[in-house]
């Protein structure tokens, strides 16, 4: 059976309970050894000032020594002189603490455990001719700390109950947020992008997790928005078309027409074909575009050469509206870059520029190096413009400056929107550098792939 992992509100509980178990334990080993340590200090003490005071009564007035144990309490000593007892009280020769004595020097206070297992602090000190030893009982000592180890055993499971029961309280006040934002996500479906998560504190660790996720469900919102539009827009693009050929076609089949009046019946229908087919196209571009899949060939593009190929395969359309196309080359210029689709980029630009010039106007494609090594075309016409409110958008998809324009005037609003792509996939980006009310004025920027420099013209 697989065993289910625990919660995080366990997890945390548990980790919270262990911490403080292991600081509760090591706060109560130095509580015991600080107290330990006190106590024989104390009692240290008090046996160095019994065996100061034995051996400076022995010095002074030896026959006193009989009285230390009636007057000053000092019960357990012994005095020996040239290796014969001087005297010795009857507790310490009853308790055996004959055995306890150790030869040489003076020694520090040290713990003997006598047969009958009790213990003594016992300390000595040493003389030319003479030896004292006197001893305290550790009884009191050892059941006072004994006491403590009791309380502080008994008191630790309690601090571990109380910790778990804290951290089980404390984890659920912190991980309060993280529920409703879970709450607040399982409510958020594809209709209501527009819900956010809730943020209490924006500058604490939740705040900002929630931010991030508002943030991507805004990218989200976005991205859905964007694909509805461009389901419908890419719906009603090509019902037209359809549509149009439905309707010629269900006119020649009601009535009867002559050979040149079918002809141009199909003459119809193949134009709508094309025009469905170039949509077709687009719509792919953009497809492969957004897949990340389309492989580029990058080589070295002769800008002039292809600037003057793409001009050269458009001007039959300028001189339809008498309109004057020209190509400003001064040198060459070259750039690293996938060839097809720069020519693709070149022939819409110029292309839109000729749809939205009126009849008589006139068409510029200049070319340009910086000493910031980038290399431009400027495509300029003399058009109507565009406005203020339309400049942001112009290069998203199936956007036209007047919806109300005819499909064989302003096309379907991708061309602009392939062009872009088809820059920046090549390390470029495009640009309207044209405020005036007149006229636009498109710029390309690609980074050059020789030193060539002519000046930025305005």
């Amino acid at each position: 059976m697989r065993i289910r992992p625990p919660s995080v509100r366990a997890r945390l509980t548990l980790w919270y309970a262990g911490v403080l178990t292991l600081i509760v334990c090591i706060f109560a080993v130095g509580i015991l050894l600080f107290v330990k340590a006190r106590l024989y200090a104390t009692l240290d003490t008090q046996l160095g000032r019994e065996i100061a005071t034995i051996d400076r009564i022995y010095r002074e007035e030896p026959h006193e020594l009989e009285d230390l144990a009636a007057h000053w309490g000092v019960t357990l000593f012994r005095v020996d002189e040239n290796g014969s007892i001087r005297y010795q009280t009857e507790a310490w020769e009853r308790e055996g603490l004959a055995r306890a004595l150790q030869t040489g020097d003076a020694v520090g206070p040290s713990t003997w455990e006598a047969p009958n297992n009790r213990h003594y602090r016992i300390q000595q000190v040493s003389g030319s001719s003479y030896r004292a030893a006197a001893a305290i009982e550790e009884t009191s000592l050892r059941d006072t700390l004994w006491a403590l180890v009791v309380i502080l055993a008994a008191g630790i499971p309690f601090a571990v109950a109380l910790a778990i029961a804290g951290g089980y309280f404390l984890a659920a006040r912190v991980l309060a947020p993280v529920g409703a934002m879970a709450d607040k996500a399982r409510e958020i479906t594809a209709e209501s992008l527009a819900e956010r998560l809730p943020i209490n504190n924006a500058e604490d660790e939740f705040g900002r997790l929630a931010t991030v996720f508002n943030a991507t469900l805004s990218r989200l919102q976005d991205a859905f928005e964007r694909l509805r539009r461009f389901t419908a827009d890419a719906s009603h693009e090509l019902r037209t078309p359809l549509t149009a050929m439905r309707s010629v076609g269900e006119v020649a089949l009601r009535n009867t027409l002559d050979t040149d009046a079918y002809r141009y019946v199909i003459g119809s229908m193949l134009e709508e074909v094309d025009r469905l087919t170039r949509l077709v196209e687009s719509l792919l571009t953009l497809t492969r575009a957004d897949s990340g899949k389309m492989q580029l060939t990058p080589e070295i593009v002769d800008l002039k050469a292809l600037a003057g190929n793409v001009t050269d395969q458009l001007r039959v359309l300028a001189d339809e509206k008498h309109q004057e196309l020209t190509l400003r080359a001064p040198i060459p210029i070259h750039a690293n870059a996938d060839a097809a689709l720069l020519r693709q980029a070149l022939m819409n630009l110029i292309h839109n520029a000729i749809k939205y010039t009126p009849n008589g106007g006139a068409i510029s494609v200049e070319l340009k190096a910086t000493n910031s090594g980038q290399a431009i075309i400027e495509v300029r016409d003399t058009g109507p413009g565009i406005p203020a409110a339309h400049r942001d958008r112009i290069f998203d998809r199936f956007y036209r400056l007047d919806a109300g324009r005819s499909r064989e005037e302003g096309g379907v609003g991708l061309g602009l929107a392939i062009a872009r792509w088809a820059i920046e996939v090549n390390g470029g980006r495009i640009q309207l550098a044209s405020d005036r009310a007149a006229g636009s004025v498109f710029q390309v920027l690609l980074p050059r792939a020789d030193n060539t420099f002519a000046p930025d013209e305005s």
